[in-house]
């Protein structure tokens, strides 16, 4: 009898009903991160869109995952990251810790309730306290800067004063006013999205003009934090973007593909200033397609092996011995292996275990560092945000 994901496994199946909710967050994170793959097939035949109580239910009493299932479950968050299972960090952006900011109201109201001003810093780390927030979701952070879960309090704060039921006294202070003691009679439950556009969206101006065409937004749009949004949608074009880029790696030519990898590793500094780099292939490459100096006299060197494969042409273990193998004949302890598809368990636990250090880079990971240093992409666009300058008022 073997233990997986704290569930007992026996006979090819794992119960799915005692999987906590945190292994269920990286199930739902790893299916919309490969929505063909077998978890999100698994999740698919549970309706992964139900609430989440139901769908415990129905994954309890409804459905079993067979050990083949899990085990290709376990491959992908394996291949989501270049030193392992990433996904199972709790500030991914796909598995959040920070609840909804409309289930701040409540709290916020409540820690206003005593008739004090409060200071907005104070509000935060006293609805932060109140609400039990792990020192892990107080951490996350957004790719605009700052943290979240103050993001989505501030929001909280923007849609308080909107509905009259907190004033500012003084600059960078709040007070409930007697509008906001109402609310906390009426709203002892809390709010959801629902509840929020119900309750909020009144407060805030109409649109001018619907628009003719394109998208139609969600529900909760016009009540959520544009900030988070504008960062949402950034993310699905990024993600289109990234399925592009891997499609014309995986077509390039073999030298083009390593003098790519080459070309990324220079942008993210290593190298230094000089852009110490250059790719070496050929027939005669002895099992190395690119080399970086670290230094001037290149006393420090970082090996680098690319393989172009196809999605499912997953490199094994064999190549990453084959790898360090070459790392030792040239006397060196530190590599980069950068593929286009992904890498098998066994890859990826020998990488972990010998002396040597190897990065191990996966196509997913690949496209997400060419797009974050501008490698084989361009900006098309740039937004900003403004906020009034209350020192500018002071």
């Amino acid at each position: 009898m073997g233990r997986c994901l704290g569930t007992e496994v026996g006979r090819g199946e794992c119960r799915a009903g005692r999987v906590v909710d945190t292994v269920e967050n990286i199930l739902l994170a790893c299916s919309r991160r490969h929505p063909g793959g077998p978890v999100a097939v698994y999740l698919a035949q549970v309706d992964s869109s139900s609430p989440a109580q139901i769908r415990r239910n129905r994954l309890a009493t409804n459905a079993t995952l067979t050990v083949e299932t899990l085990a290709g479950f376990l491959k992908q968050i394996a291949s989501l990251t270049s030193e392992g299972p990433d996904i199972l960090n709790p500030m991914s952006e796909k598995t959040s810790l920070v609840p909804i900011w409309p289930e701040f109201v409540v709290p916020t109201l409540k820690i206003l309730s005593d008739g004090q001003k409060h200071q907005r810093r104070e509000i935060f780390d006293s609805v932060a306290t109140l609400t039990q927030l792990s020192d892990q979701a107080r951490a996350e952070t957004l790719k605009s800067g700052g943290t979240r879960y103050e993001q989505r309090l501030g929001w909280v704060l923007s849609h308080l004063g909107k509905a009259g039921w907190i004033d500012r006294p003084d600059r960078g202070y709040y007070l409930i006013t007697d509008a906001g003691r109402k609310a906390l009679l009426d709203y002892p439950g809390g709010f959801d999205y629902t509840l929020a556009r119900e309750v909020f969206a009144p407060f805030w101006p109409e649109r001018s003009k619907a628009p003719t065409s394109g998208p139609i937004p969600e529900a909760n749009d016009e009540i959520s934090d544009p900030i988070e949004v504008i960062e949402d949608a950034v993310g699905r074009i990024e993600i289109s973007v990234g399925e592009d880029l891997l499609t014309r790696l995986r077509d390039s030519h073999p030298d083009f593909f390593e003098q790519a990898v080459v070309d990324l590793l220079l942008k993210m500094g290593y190298g230094g200033a000089a852009q110490r780099g250059r790719r070496i292939g050929g027939s005669n490459d002895e099992g190395i397609d690119g080399l970086i100096d670290q230094d001037a006299l290149g006393l420090d060197q970082v090996y680098i092996q690319a393989k172009r494969y196809k999605e499912g042409n997953n490199v094994g273990r064999e190549s990453i011995q084959a790898f360090v193998g070459a790392l030792h004949g040239f006397g060196a302890s530190r590599g980069v292996f950068l593929t286009t598809s992904a890498f098998t368990s066994g890859a990826i636990d020998y990488a972990l275990k010998v002396p040597s250090r190897i990065i191990l880079i996966n196509g997913a990971r690949l496209v997400e560092l060419m797009i974050a240093y501008r490698v084989g992409v361009q900006e098309k666009q740039r937004f900003s945000a403004v906020e009034v300058d209350a020192d500018y008022f002071a």
